[in-house]
């Protein structure tokens, strides 16, 4: 894994990274998976938790390289100063294209590392903006105030339209080109058909936050090639082509 073609920007302060889907950012109780901050660790040595984002979820997630960056970058986070933006895709098109969804987030019960709407959850705030309906999928634009686990999961969830490819919270079923195009032929060589996307379509697109001297830093996270692809299939089919 050559972790420096994931660097978006650094500083003597800070790492900003693309985080691939299906890397977890940091390790887990039982460490035996690689993290993406065992891997800084390996490159950079020093390196600090400041925020997560879902093992299933890519884009930005910042790391601080010494104590007072790790300071002075969680105190915006927890303070909700820091602006946090992603994109994603959804099964369906919601009603309104513009809203909030204001709905306290607790964890399940019964069933571990999984989250529910519920009245004594913790206060759990996002926005969304639909970039482009496609009709059977469409691209939202999320900003989310509050940090909760899976948060974009839940909510999209309790509006019926969970993010494509979400097993916790949605079916869970790949994309196929084949699903999209109606001329679809698979090629001589191949056995079967390999899923256009197979994993959350939910990307981390842009971060700001402000610098240690108090500049305001604003970041954007390209698309992986899987999301960029689903979405030109999705125009292509949108076209009638």
């Amino acid at each position: 894994m050559k972790i420096t073609n994931w660097v978006i920007e650094e500083t003597e302060n800070w790492v900003v990274v693309n985080k691939p889907s299906g890397l977890l950012s940091i390790p887990d109780r039982e460490g035996k998976e690689v993290s993406l901050k065992i891997l800084l660790k390996e490159k950079y040595g020093e390196i600090f938790t400041v925020h997560r984002l879902d093992k299933d979820t890519s884009g930005l997630i910042i790391f601080a390289k010494n104590e007072e960056a790790h300071k002075h970058l969680s105190r915006q986070f927890e303070e909700r100063q820091t602006k946090k933006i992603y994109l994603g895709l959804v099964i369906g098109c919601p009603e309104k294209q513009q809203s909030s969804i204001d709905s306290p987030i607790a964890e399940h019960p019964a069933q571990n590392g999984t989250m529910i709407i519920h009245r004594k959850g913790k206060e759990s705030l996002t926005d969304y903006e639909v970039v482009e309906d496609f009709g059977i999928y469409s691209l939202l634009q999320f900003r989310i105030y509050t940090g909760r686990t899976h948060q974009i999961r839940v909510h999209m969830k309790d509006i019926g339209h969970p993010v494509v490819c979400d097993q916790l919270y949605g079916d869970g079923k790949s994309i196929l080109v084949s699903s999209l195009k109606s001329k679809f032929k698979l090629s001589k060589d191949a056995e079967e058909e390999k899923p256009i996307l197979n994993r959350l379509a939910l990307h981390a697109f842009r971060l700001s936050f402000a610098d240690i001297d108090g500049n305001l830093i604003n970041l954007e996270a390209p698309l992986h090639k899987d999301m960029r692809a689903t979405l030109q299939q999705l125009q292509k089919r949108k076209k009638g082509r």
